[in-house]
């Protein structure tokens, strides 16, 4: 007979409707007809924040274990430093062009309300490593895509994508193949 988890286990339901608790949804920001998740109340609260990095870490875990992670500017470094900790892992930031002093390597793509260029250092990966993509939201899924982009440019393997968020009505996944995506919460 199987033991039968404490009565503290937090279940997938539990940290999903944490985040609806704690994820503010703004309208019509930054634009009209978008609608912005804003985490910083979900940040502001410690044991929830807390819980969402744990199950974070968890869903990389599942994908194997990782040389690094890749957090996309800027709310991915406050989500994605903490997993690399958990993982063991180093931490690499996803950065918008001009904001990193070394040799990079960039990728440009479309927003769902505009155009970006991303960029990481050029020895940020090294040819052969794992990494993990870590942000907070997966919407159209460009970001996601550019950094996929980024990780091949340096000759390392994407192992997965861990979000907060997943907005399944804009089809962000479909645009990501068959690296394997783990959301917390879909809206």
């Amino acid at each position: 007979m199987q033991d039968q988890p404490p009565d503290d286990t937090v279940t997938s339901a539990d940290i999903a409707v944490l985040i609806e608790k704690w994820v503010r949804p703004i309208s019509d920001w930054p634009l009209p007809g978008v609608t912005f998740r804003d985490i910083t109340p979900l940040l502001a609260q410690a044991e929830a924040f807390a819980t969402v990095i744990d199950a974070l870490a968890s869903a990389g875990e599942e994908l194997g274990p990782v040389d690094a992670v890749l957090g996309i500017e800027a709310r991915g470094f406050i989500v994605g430093a903490p997993v690399a900790l958990r993982l063991g892992a180093g931490f690499v930031p996803v950065r918008k062009e001009g904001s990193l002093p070394s040799e990079t390597l960039s990728v440009s793509y479309a927003l769902e309300y505009g155009e970006a260029t991303v960029q990481i250092h050029a020895d940020a990966v090294q040819p052969g490593d794992r990494v993990l993509v870590v942000d907070d939201l997966l919407a159209t899924g460009g970001t996601l895509e550019a950094a996929d982009a980024l990780v091949a440019q340096a000759g390392a393997t994407v192992a997965g994508h861990v979000v907060i968020i997943e907005l399944p009505a804009l089809g962000g996944r479909s645009r990501l193949g068959d690296v394997p995506l783990r959301s917390l919460a879909s809206f």
